[in-house]
């Protein structure tokens, strides 16, 4: 019995999330209706503020889903290159690329900071900067890297591409400023070589 009750409220929490993060990348966080999207999905205002506690707390939930998937499809790129410092920049560079996505560009990095503060501080940012501290940690221990702090060089490094997705998803034309944030973050991160290429 109780684990068919967690089951409902898994599968009420999941419903809200996909209903809120179709309405939040559709219409924006200010324009999404609540009660539009409880109804979509059949259940009552009532389930989202038993769940999420109000739309911000719903937008917490969305933004985080999202992050995560742009997280775990960047280090998939990552993994993919021939060794662990074209990774790093292969991540860096694949995270800059998805603020080309109108979903990531609306819900995560303009609806997001406003609704939601600082996103070096949101949850799903923290595990990234782990994982980034690490690849950092494996370069310097190998002497690729300068001998450096790594939790500095790994937060300098997320910042970078981070604020390279601010820009591009604010700016005029995203198309236009992606390889020029690109460059620029391949140049910043190269910086902390030990031996220039």
């Amino acid at each position: 019995m109780a684990n068919r009750r967690v089951e409902m409220m898994e599968e009420t929490r999941a419903k809200l999330v996909a209903a809120a993060r179709k309405a939040f990348a559709e219409k924006g966080y200010a324009a999404a209706s609540m009660d539009e999207l409880t109804a979509d999905v059949g259940l009552t205002r009532g389930a989202l503020y038993h769940n999420f506690g109000d739309k911000r707390g719903l937008m917490a939930a969305v933004v985080n889903q999202i992050d995560a998937e742009m997280a775990s499809r960047a280090q998939e790129i990552g993994a993919r290159a021939e060794d662990d410092w074209e990774g790093l920049l292969a991540e860096g560079t694949a995270y800059i690329e998805m603020a080309l996505d109108p979903e990531v560009q609306r819900v995560v990095l303009l609806d997001g900071p406003a609704v939601l503060g600082d996103p070096s501080q949101w949850p799903s940012q923290n595990s990234c900067l782990q994982a980034t501290k690490q690849t950092v940690e494996r370069l310097i221990v190998l002497g690729i890297l300068k001998p450096v702090d790594a939790e500095a060089a790994a937060r300098l490094l997320n910042g970078a591409a981070l604020n390279a997705a601010l820009w591009i998803a604010a700016s005029e034309d995203p198309k236009d400023v992606f390889p020029k944030a690109v460059e620029a973050f391949r140049y910043l991160a190269t910086g902390l070589l030990a031996k220039l290429a």
